[in-house]
């Protein structure tokens, strides 16, 4: 046979060391790989050519995943199985339709289950829940998005240092990492190299052009051994295509002047890259959701991501109000959180509170209200150590994040600092101005104390079933709570005091936890509606079933 056609599997080797008797049987949620040689040449294979697959079971089930290019001759389609006893059958399609090695291909493999332990793989994708208030795995399991930003990763970090990264954050309770997928400015100079002053890799030879067309397969094939080890450490990747907004140095960003139609070919690459492993789609990206490609990327990602993993916007500082740093630019204020909030592709929306180290909630507050019903979440916070290491230190980042999840962003909470975002590679690296920056590199902020607070939500949330909480101050008197009503209650007070809740069912039990160490202080039978906290320190009380 003329045409060279490899099966592989891309994360059983991540997730599951052993090789398989029979290499035809390939566990439920983890990758299958395909890889199609062409017959024919192409000019600029990612930009001439369509490629896809579409795979039926037995049950009739059938999903259609596109292909992406992988350098030379070769296109990829990646796969992971919904169940675990079924025979799949797989054709390719190409837009290209005289191209015999990428169209009409065919093959036939089995899903078994998975006895790994990782349990991003065991637990399957994410989607969102049936009321739209947050995030779960297709087993059911509930997904409480604590996340952390090291948005230069992509381009920046290597495999050691994500390596060190994803076991730090994994220990303290993170379980999303937000990423900038390229480097979005422009304007930006510096040695094509990964842990260099200055430097950067290139995804795209012509982004300093203003475009994204001359790809450079090499960068992606990096940033695959980068998302492994993120998985690897139970970590779900935050993919945010071409950033808007500031950017990586502010050095003209690209995302919010590109051509539409390169935004949605790139962004549709990244769900033919990356879609088959757990993953959240960030289409927009600190601005105000309505640059080029942003509702065209959206309803790609409804038509062609047969898992429907999450998408959604993430929105600048602003609001209803025109900031001061905008100078009278209004494209950059008055979007009020909730572009396009009618719309079906649309899973979540994220507030941004800016980085002046104050806490404000209203942003939260307003987009939970919002109809119809989208997961809500302040996307970012101000960065621990932000102007040059002076701005919300320490506990600062523990009360705001809990007190952004009691204001309704039941999606989940999210962590940044000064000089990890950036991944400063020494602590006097230039480039950033003060107000964004502070003397450290990025794995002196790594080791930050305000992300071990935040990272403790996740801890202590790890094992609740919190799919569409609700926010419910009304049943305690005004106070922070949390209700998934009958089975979870859940209260933070910053200031200790007593909780009255009204209601409450028969048979439950109580926890408080010390949100700065994540120790149960009191554990007890639920007798009576009312609840003190040990002291005056911040409490965090549980009541479950």
């Amino acid at each position: 046979m003329k045409n060279l056609l490899i099966i592989t599997v891309l994360m059983l080797y991540w997730v599951y060391p052993s090789c398989q008797e029979n290499p035809d049987e390939f566990p439920q949620w983890s990758t299958v790989e395909i890889s199609l040689s062409s017959t024919m040449e192409y000019a600029n294979p990612y930009t001439e050519v369509e490629v896809w697959g579409a795979f039926t079971n037995q049950k009739g089930d059938s999903l259609i995943r596109p292909a992406f290019w992988d350098g030379e001759n070769t296109w990829k389609i990646r796969f992971a199985p919904i169940d675990d006893d079924q025979t799949w059958t797989w054709t390719s399609f190409s837009s290209n339709t005289s191209d015999s090695g990428l169209n009409g291909q065919t093959g036939t493999f089995r899903s078994i289950p998975y006895s790994g332990s990782n349990t991003l793989i065991s637990n399957g994708l994410l989607k969102m829940t049936k009321g739209h208030r947050n995030v779960r795995h297709y087993s059911g399991k509930s997904f409480l998005v604590v996340g952390d930003t090291p948005w230069a990763i992509p381009f920046r970090a290597t495999e050691e240092q994500v390596n060190a990264y994803a076991n730090d954050r994994q220990q303290k309770g993170f379980n999303a990492a937000l990423m900038m997928t390229l480097q979005p400015d422009t304007k930006a100079e510096g040695p094509n190299e990964r842990n260099t002053v200055l430097g950067f890799k290139r995804a795209f030879a012509d982004l300093s052009d203003g475009h994204i067309n001359k790809m450079n397969v090499d960068y992606f094939q990096y940033y695959d051994s980068l998302v492994k080890i993120l998985i690897d450490y139970e970590i779900v990747p935050v993919y945010q295509p071409v950033f808007h907004g500031f950017g990586w140095k502010g050095l003209q960003v690209l995302g919010s002047n590109i051509n539409p139609q390169e935004y949605v070919r790139y962004t549709k690459y990244l769900l033919a890259r990356y879609g088959s492993m757990p993953a959240i789609w960030l289409i927009a990206g600190d601005h105000n959701g309505k640059d080029p490609g942003v509702k065209e990327s959206g309803e790609m990602l409804q038509k062609w991501d047969c898992y429907q993993q999450p998408v959604g916007i993430h929105y600048n500082p602003c609001d209803d109000y025109l900031a001061s740093w905008a100078s009278g630019d209004r494209s950059h204020c008055f979007h009020n959180n909730k572009s396009y909030q009618d719309e079906e592709w649309l899973d979540f929306q994220w507030a941004q509170t800016g980085h002046d180290a104050k806490h404000l909630y209203h942003k939260v507050e307003r987009m939970y209200d919002n109809q119809p019903i989208k997961a809500v979440a302040n996307g970012e916070p101000t960065y621990e150590g932000m102007d040059n290491g002076q701005n919300a230190l320490g506990w600062w980042q523990g009360e705001e994040a809990w007190m952004q999840l009691m204001h309704g962003g039941t999606m989940g909470v999210v962590y940044g600092a000064a000089s990890l975002w950036q991944w400063k590679i020494t602590p006097d690296e230039k480039g950033w101005e003060a107000w964004t920056d502070q003397p450290l590199s990025w794995d002196g902020a790594l080791h930050l104390e305000g992300s071990s607070f935040v990272g403790l939500i996740g801890k202590i949330t790890k094992n609740l079933d919190i799919s569409d909480i609700e926010k419910r101050w009304d049943l305690a008197e005004g106070k922070p709570l949390l209700v998934k009503e009958d089975q979870l209650y859940i209260s933070f007070l910053k200031n200790g005091g007593e909780l009255n809740i009204k209601g409450l069912p028969k048979n439950m039990k109580y926890t408080w936890i010390d949100p700065k160490t994540g120790l149960p202080k009191q554990i007890g039978k639920v007798t009576k509606n009312n609840f003190k906290a040990p002291n005056n320190g911040p409490w965090v009380l549980l009541l479950t079933k």
